[in-house]
């Protein structure tokens, strides 16, 4: 979402405002038609079915998440840069050409749909699995609408790229979060059975991170080795 922000507080400086909110709500509408359309879907499954389509899912995410959370903070990707980022944008959406039609900037409205759709696509399908693995597809809906208005009213009174929100390391977090669920409720849907049930959660999540963080530090030290020779 903060990522989605960016992209339109660029156009909206830039081009005007109407056109980007316009793709802003449209790509709104088509997540909750989505989330609408698949949530209520998930819990008529066999629950083995259920837990291993979950799980696969959040591993989808999770790992590409930690992927990237690892090459980051070990350096071997730039961090990402908000302000770096809206200043792209910004150039980006000042020399791209006019398209008028209809009343709309359709340049603005549609990397604006783009980007929001793009990036809440991955915010939909944790809450589809995440609230359809537990049988909660409101509750979780409802805490990502809520994250979406935070992050509408913050970005639109300071009108800049929220640059201070500490994304690189929420994102490694949420990366290892959702690994972890993805390990567990796969594993469950595959047949095995976790001592304690749900009470191996934890150990999971601390595997996880010491893997993480075991990763990161030999990476780092390599990168540095490797730049010192």
């Amino acid at each position: 979402m903060v990522e989605a922000l960016t992209i339109v507080l660029a156009l909206g400086v830039t081009r005007g405002w109407r056109s980007p909110l316009l793709g802003v709500a449209a790509a709104a509408v088509a997540l909750a038609a989505i989330v609408a359309a698949l949530g209520p879907a998930l819990p008529l499954l066999p629950v083995d079915l259920l837990r291993l389509i979950v799980g696969a899912l959040l591993l989808t995410f999770g790992l590409q998440w930690l992927r990237k959370g690892i090459l980051r903070a070990s350096g071997y990707k730039p961090l990402r840069d908000e302000a770096a980022m809206f200043r792209l944008e910004r150039e980006r959406a000042a020399v791209a050409g006019a398209d008028q039609r209809g009343g709309l900037d359709w340049y603005g409205f549609t990397l604006a749909f783009k980007g929001v759709l793009l990036e809440g696509l991955e915010v939909a399908f944790i809450v589809i699995s995440i609230g359809g693995g537990q049988g909660h597809v409101p509750l979780a809906a409802t805490g990502a609408g809520v994250a979406f208005v935070v992050v509408a009213i913050v970005g639109a009174l300071v009108r800049a790229p929220l640059a201070r929100v500490p994304e690189n390391a929420i994102k490694l977090a949420v990366g290892v979060m959702l690994t972890s669920f993805g390990i567990f409720w796969a594993a469950e849907g595959a047949g095995a059975d976790w001592p304690g049930d749900e009470a191996s959660l934890p150990a999971v999540l601390a595997f996880v991170m010491t893997f993480t963080c075991t990763a990161v530090a030999r990476m780092r030290r390599r990168r540095l080795s490797t730049a010192a020779a």
